[in-house]
C-alpha cells in the first residue's frame, strides 16, 4: 500500500502522459491521469470522461508505455461520469453456460458479457427496447444481421451474436469507449473522440464499469 501512495504521489507532483491502473481483482486500465480525493482515486479516461474508484481496489499505478494521443475533440467531452451504484454482478444465471462458451470462443472476458446483460436486459431474454433493440443483449436486428443472428429472443443466438459485437468494438476501442459505442454507436464514439456526452451513455459505461470493479 505504501508503494501505491508514493506512485499516487509522485503521478500527481508529475503527471505521465499516460498510466496504467491496476486493480485487486488483477485487471488494469489505460488512462490519461489520475488524482487521489479522500479515499477515492479519481481517473481521467483517455476518451473523455472520468470514473472514481475506492483507494481500496487499486493495487498500483504505474506509467503507461504507450502515450496518450492528444485529441481536440476528447478535450470537448471533458464531463465525468456519473457516479452511480451499481450493485453487484450477479454471480449465477442460467446463462451462464452459454455466456462461458461465448466468451471461450471470442476471447472476450465472460464477466464483462455477464455485466451488459444485466444493464440491458435485466436476464430478461424477450426484452425488446422502444428503439427495437432485443433480446438478452439488446442488439438491433441490423447489427445482428452482421453475425447472422436470425432470432434474437433465442438466448444462445444473441449472447453469440452480441459477444462476437464487444469482440469488435474492443478490438477498435479500449473498454470504456467500446462500452460507449455498444450503447451508443461507433459513429458517435468517432464523431466525439471519446464517449459521448449523452446522460444515459455516461450512466450506462458507468454502471458496467462499476460492475466490473
Amino acid at each position: 500500500m505504501k508503494y501505491l501512495f508514493a506512485l499516487l504521489a509522485l503521478a500527481i507532483a508529475t503527471p505521465a502522459s499516460a498510466e496504467l491502473i491496476f486493480f485487486s481483482d488483477t485487471r488494469s486500465m489505460s488512462v490519461k491521469s489520475h488524482r487521489v480525493e479522500g479515499d477515492r482515486v479519481v481517473v481521467l479516461l483517455r476518451g473523455g470522461g472520468e470514473l472514481a474508484f475506492d483507494r481500496s481496489v487499486i493495487v498500483k499505478v504505474a506509467p503507461d508505455e504507450v502515450p496518450y494521443p492528444e485529441d481536440t475533440a476528447a478535450a470537448q467531452t471533458p464531463d465525468a461520469l456519473p457516479e452511480v451504484d451499481a450493485g453487484s454482478l450477479v454471480e449465477k444465471t442460467a446463462y451462464d453456460p452459454i455466456i462461458e462458451r461465448a466468451s471461450d470462443r471470442h476471447g472476450v472476458d465472460a464477466r464483462l458479457v455477464k455485466a451488459v446483460i444485466q444493464v440491458e436486459s435485466g436476464f430478461q431474454p424477450r426484452a425488446r427496447s422502444h428503439k427495437g433493440a432485443m433480446g438478452l443483449m439488446q442488439l438491433m436486428p441490423k447489427t445482428a444481421r452482421q453475425y447472422t443472428a436470425r432470432n434474437l429472443y433465442d438466448p444462445a443466438s444473441n449472447i453469440e451474436a452480441g459477444t462476437r459485437h464487444l469482440k469488435k468494438l474492443l478490438a477498435e476501442f479500449e473498454l470504456p469507449l467500446a462500452l460507449a459505442a455498444y450503447n451508443a454507436g461507433e459513429a458517435a464514439v468517432r464523431r466525439f473522440g471519446g464517449i459521448p456526452p449523452y446522460d444515459e451513455t455516461r450512466t450506462y459505461v458507468a454502471r458496467i464499469l462499476g460492475l466490473l470493479h
